[in-house]
């Protein structure tokens, strides 16, 4: 039996990589983490035997989908639907969206699951005005509320091009949150997730796109249940944690450096929102738990050897992190290919995703290491890099 992995370098080298043995014991499962709310931004699994084109409509596996937002709930974990990780706007168009919100938030009520989804604009055409831009926002909003789902308005590229000023934004976010039935999440996405958002909030830069942030905040108390930042800058999410008014939680979007923002310090702490914790979820959860009885020192020991991992899914291009995340998936046996919507399973090189194997095996992700060695040797083979 085959017990090493030929692993491609980016010079064209080739070396041998000895699989782990056993997998980590299995996390046990559990109810909703308790010290902090924790959402996964899942990810969405593609149909491989559909006969699609990469500009048409997805086709979507819906069981293989749900059943992994299930395997999710079942450690505890929230699950954020329809948002980048799911491939918005890279693949998943606003009726494969939509479908999806309704079939995940159907789930979410019958395995009691915690979920919020994605409000955006992406079924505008550009350019578009700002109150098309409103429209497309309503009717996404109005999609969201009708199905029991926490709102998240999600930075719109609609809104980025059309809008002239701050007072835009300020507009624009004012006459949503008005129209809130509940508190939603607001969404900041930095341009390293996708370019079309650089001078988001009427600025680039962030000094003065923060202050018109904190602005949409402050004049609609009550209707801000918290923010998602993903931004990478662990500093700058801090700082702007600490002037968020009371009650408006900080949910982390920084997938290189979560673990010091969600263990926090002696001034508040970070809850997350996070596409990495789609492959870490089980580990995750574990670590979240340790804090849930005060055990920092456990949660950092648990979280810390995973940075690495999540780094180099995120690298830059950081918007194409989606097609590691759909491979983890595929080698811990959550689906039984590696197809994407969209074709985005071509986005990244080959000795990049034979490194996130690496990394992914050595922090013990994977429950049958046997069977995610004899994937990743089958897609390496398929690629020309001989077993």
């Amino acid at each position: 039996m085959n017990t090493r992995v030929l692993l491609p370098a980016a010079d064209g080298a080739t070396r041998a990589y000895t699989p782990r043995g056993e997998p980590l014991p299995a996390p046990a499962g559990g109810p909703p983490l308790a010290s902090r709310t924790v959402f996964a931004a899942a990810h969405v699994v593609a149909d491989p035997r559909a006969d699609v084109t990469p500009d048409g409509p997805a086709a979507v596996d819906w069981d293989a989908t749900l059943a992994f937002r299930r395997h999710l709930w079942s450690h505890g974990l929230g699950v954020a639907e329809a948002m980048d990780t799911a491939q918005r706007g890279m693949g998943l168009d606003w009726p494969g969206a939509a479908e999806l919100i309704r079939r995940s938030a159907a789930e979410a009520t019958a395995a009691g699951g915690r979920i919020a989804c994605g409000v955006g604009t992406d079924q505008l055409t550009l350019p578009a005005g700002l109150p098309r831009v409103r429209a497309a926002y309503e009717e996404q909003l109005a999609l969201v509320e009708s199905v029991g789902a926490r709102a998240v308005l999600m930075a719109s590229r609609a809104l980025a091009a059309a809008a002239a000023s701050p007072d835009d934004y300020l507009e624009t976010y004012g006459h949503l949150l008005r129209q809130a039935r509940e508190p939603v999440i607001l969404h900041w996405l930095g341009p390293m997730f996708d370019p079309a958002l650089e001078g988001y909030w009427g600025s680039a830069d962030l000094d003065a796109a923060t202050d018109t942030f904190l602005q949409v905040i402050a004049a609609h108390p009550g209707k801000v249940d918290g923010i998602k930042v993903s931004l990478l800058d662990a500093g700058r999410e801090t700082a702007l944690r600490r002037r968020l008014p009371q009650g408006v939680r900080c949910y982390t979007g920084d997938d290189f450096n979560y673990p010091e923002l969600i263990a926090g310090d002696e001034q508040g702490f970070s809850h997350a929102l996070l596409g990495v914790f789609d492959p870490l979820g089980p580990l995750a959860a574990t670590a979240v738990r340790a804090l849930d009885t005060g055990d920092v020192q456990k949660f950092r020991e648990l979280l810390d050897p995973t940075v690495a991992l999540s780094r180099h899914l995120f690298q830059p291009p950081t918007r194409y992190y989606k097609t590691g995340v759909v491979l983890l998936a595929w080698l811990a046996g959550h689906q039984s290919h590696f197809t994407m919507v969209g074709g985005l399973q071509s986005a990244r090189s080959l000795p990049h995703l034979a490194r996130a194997y690496e990394l992914a095996d050595g922090l013990g992700l994977f429950p049958d290491p046997a069977l995610a060695a004899a994937r990743m040797r089958s897609l390496l083979t398929v690629h020309g890099v001989p077993q």
